[in-house]
C-alpha cells in the first residue's frame, strides 16, 4: 500500500485510479495525517453487501402488507 498527499492525489488522480484498478490500495494524507483510502472495488463483495441490505430492509417490513399509495402520499408532504 502506498501513500500520497492530497495535493498529489488531486494532480495525479487519473494515474491513481489506474493503480487502484490494477488492485493497489492508496492512502491519501492531509498534512501528513491519513484521511482517505483509494481501494479497488470487488464487484462480488458489492453485490453481496447489496443483497444483505435488501434482506435487512425486507425483514424490517414485517408481515404487514405495505400500502404503497399511502407511502407515496406521505412522501409528498415533505
Amino acid at each position: 500500500m502506498s501513500t500520497v498527499s492530497a495535493y498529489e492525489a488531486k494532480t495525479h488522480l487519473s494515474a491513481l485510479l489506474e493503480r487502484a484498478d490494477a488492485g493497489e490500495s492508496i492512502t491519501i494524507t492531509k498534512h501528513g495525517r491519513p484521511v482517505a483510502r483509494l481501494v479497488p472495488i470487488d464487484a462480488r463483495r458489492d453485490t453481496r453487501d447489496l443483497l444483505e441490505d435488501v434482506r435487512t430492509f425486507r425483514d424490517g417490513l414485517g408481515d404487514e402488507p405495505v400500502d404503497v399509495r399511502a407511502l407515496v402520499d406521505e412522501g409528498r408532504r415533505y
